[in-house]
């Protein structure tokens, strides 16, 4: 599973990765086999944090960085967090979240240097999202009760370690697409795919995640659609997923109905949980020019202490129209770039990553703040950076040969 990007990649930036993924795991989320106190989990995900940049500064001491217009847009979106969150409005937790959103970003520019267009940070992204997923497994094995808990309907949360469905699903969905792709594009074999694969599958399934199971298939789709006219693997695997989905369609009709609507009537389900009442409130409520502008600052992605659940309307609530803007100019960007790209693996992963970000943001909040979203589009921005140029080997200087100095003289000038 090794590709020639990786030898150049010191393993500390594959560390410094998975302390990013382990300070967005968040803190909120089921009741835990063993009780975590809010505080030990916030110690932990921010102590990773201030690792991961003191990590990633060590080995980049030079301060050497790659021009990104993705990290641009995000050192840019500082600035309405910071100018929104000044007034301490929503508290000094605004400028503790402003903080770990500069740290974050911070992190991210270090480790820009080597963004080479390789799959490196995709081998990152799955390994560490695949141990996430590990103990969710474990504890649902030591603990069923507490991982399939009545108060979240039965969906599958984290036991060990505070997750919500949401979450998981997420995780699931994206190494799962990621992986199908390295797959496709012969960077591992069969076998590595189906450990990955088949547990993330099941795990997905409990949770009843629409959200994260739409992006998955929508994401792939594009992804795999790609490939197509280079690729006769991706071919193959497009032709059989859509026979398999028709017959699955049909044979499974009402146990698929079933799962989708998740026990909840057809009003519910139309307004999206409850999110639509929480979106309406939210824009109907009151803002003076610089609210529209700027924000309320940054905090827990609620509104009336219920949550938002729109990344849209979540960055509007926080970081204003300028916050709003912004955010689009990175999605916009990235998918430009992704489509000016030839067809290519790693164009591939960078499409699928795009598209499952652009189809959660409209039911899950996180693109405007340090997130697991984020991350999903800055591993999309490492793909899609060019090749750096490799500086050619300096020619051996000819050694000098010694000439006589009876020849030196009868030289002819």
């Amino acid at each position: 599973m090794s590709t020639g990007h990786a030898s150049h990649t010191p393993k500390t930036v594959g560390t410094v990765w998975g302390l990013l993924i382990l300070n967005t795991l968040g803190s909120a989320g089921a009741k835990t086999i063993i009780p975590l106190p809010r505080s030990l989990i916030q110690m932990v995900t921010m102590g990773a944090l201030v690792a991961a940049f003191a990590l990633a500064l060590a080995v980049n001491l030079r301060l050497r960085i790659r021009a990104s217009a993705c990290l641009l847009l995000l050192t840019l979106l500082l600035v309405p967090s910071v100018i929104s969150s000044a007034d301490l409005e929503s508290g000094f937790g605004a400028l503790f979240r402003c903080t770990r959103l500069a740290l974050f970003v911070g992190t991210l520019w270090l480790l820009s240097r080597w963004w080479d267009g390789g799959p490196t940070f995709v081998r990152h992204h799955i390994r560490m999202y695949f141990a996430v997923l590990g103990s969710v497994a474990a504890g649902l094995v030591v603990s069923p009760g507490a991982a399939l808990p009545e108060l979240y309907g039965g969906r599958l949360v984290g036991a060990l370690w505070p997750l919500t469905p949401p979450q998981i699903g997420q995780y699931a969905a994206v190494i799962i697409g990621l992986t199908v792709l390295l797959l496709l594009g012969r960077r591992t074999d069969k076998a590595s795919a189906a450990v990955v694969i088949v547990p993330s599958l099941v795990l997905l399934a409990l949770t009843h995640t629409r959200t994260a199971t739409l992006g998955l298939f929508i994401g792939l789709a594009l992804a795999i659609g790609s490939l197509i006219l280079t690729s006769s693997a991706a071919r193959r695997f497009f032709a059989w997923t859509v026979l398999c989905a028709a017959v699955a369609a049909v044979a499974f009709a009402s146990a698929l109905q079933a799962w989708f609507l998740r026990g909840q009537s057809k009003e519910n389900f139309s307004n999206l949980t409850g999110r639509a009442k929480v979106w309406d409130a939210l824009l109907a409520a009151p803002r003076s020019t610089s609210e529209k502008l700027f924000g309320m600052g940054l905090g827990d992605k609620s509104f009336g202490g219920l949550p938002i659940d729109n990344s849209w309307l979540a960055v509007y609530h926080e970081q204003g129209l300028i916050g709003v803007t912004l955010v689009s100019a990175i999605i916009i960007v990235l998918g430009g770039v992704a489509l000016l790209r030839p067809p290519s693996l790693e164009r591939a992963c960078a499409i699928f990553l795009i598209s499952y970000c652009a189809i959660a943001s409209y039911t899950e909040a996180g693109l405007g703040d340090a997130s697991p979203y984020l991350l999903h589009l800055a591993l999309a921005a490492s793909l899609l950076a060019a090749p750096a140029a490799a500086t050619p080997p300096a020619a051996p200087e000819a050694p000098r040969r010694h000439i006589p100095r009876w020849a030196r003289r009868s030289e002819v000038p």
